[in-house]
């Protein structure tokens, strides 16, 4: 009777998946549209903008441009998740990102902020002082106190799912098959979290943390099958190194295979597009939302 619980209860969630809605700030978001994710990453070494907005004043600037251009919500992370990168300290952390949400959480009283870590401290400051959601790229393997902040704070949570660490995990990973263990990993994270009386997920199969370049194409082709785990997808392809292998483009030139994957992704079911280039993103975003009301008015 449970399997057949279950199987039923993952059917009805890729059925009603266009259906469902989620409040983020006071402001419902309705699955059957799209949304931006602005990246800030306010450090010296990420791998496509690293130095860029280490500066604070810059970074704030770039949040500007960002909401400017559309962006629905911004992610704001200290730390650099790049293969290979080192970790630091929370301390140093937090000296990067939470001057940054004080000031645009002031200045922007109804944008949506992330704050990209994978320490609870850090999430526990930034939340205190305005962020509405926590971007977790280990999926709560690093640190699981990141739970019961998300809990006490009533915020939402991105679980995304990553094999090892940012120091090891493109070392030749391997997977029988990518789809069914990222999405089992997924669904024993949100189990854990509905037990603890969690509920405001996001889901993010973690495209290019540890992937060989075939994985990340088979997540995004069978993006579809997360729906049955009842909670938005998001998706980060935004100049990812498995673009520019697969169309030997640097990382200068692959704004437009980002924008083309981002799309397929949307089409599969992402709503959330984590991305460098707001202003690109939020067109593509707008042509699917567009595509997508008209559909539901053609067969009303």
């Amino acid at each position: 009777m449970h399997i057949y619980n279950t199987i039923l209860s993952s059917i009805e969630n890729y059925l009603n998946y266009d259906k469902r809605k989620i409040e983020l700030r006071g402001k419902e978001f309705s699955l059957d549209r799209a949304y931006v994710m602005g990246i800030l990453n306010i450090t010296p070494d990420s791998f496509s903008d690293g130095g860029k907005y280490f500066n604070r004043e810059s970074a704030i600037s770039y949040a500007e441009t960002m909401i400017e251009d559309g962006a629905d919500i911004i992610d704001i992370g200290g730390e650099s998740t790049r293969p290979g990168a080192e970790s630091i300290s929370v301390d140093e952390e937090l000296n990067r990102v939470i001057p940054v949400i004080e000031k645009i959480r002031n200045e922007y009283p109804g944008i949506i902020i992330s704050v990209d870590t994978t320490k609870s401290k850090v999430a526990d400051d930034a939340l205190s002082i305005g962020a509405d959601i926590i971007n977790d790229i280990s999926g709560l393997t690093f640190d699981p106190n990141i739970a019961e902040v998300a809990r006490r704070h009533n915020a939402s949570l991105i679980l995304m799912h990553i094999k090892g660490n940012p120091q090891t995990m493109q070392q030749n990973p391997y997977y029988e098959d990518v789809v069914c263990e990222v999405y089992d990993f997924l669904a024993a994270q949100i189990k854990n979290l509905q037990s603890n009386g969690l509920s405001k997920i996001i889901v993010d199969t973690g495209i290019g943390f540890g992937k060989r370049v075939e994985d990340n194409f088979e997540l995004i082709n069978r993006l579809e099958e997360f729906k049955s785990l009842g909670y938005p997808i998001m998706i980060g392809v935004s100049n990812k190194s498995f673009l520019g292998k697969s169309l030997n483009l640097d990382i200068n030139n692959r704004e437009n295979a980002t924008v083309c994957a981002e799309s397929i992704s949307m089409n599969n079911g992402a709503r959330i597009i984590r991305t460098h280039n707001v202003k690109k993103a939020v067109e593509a975003v707008n042509i699917f939302n567009l595509t997508n009301s008209f559909g539901r008015l053609v067969n009303a």
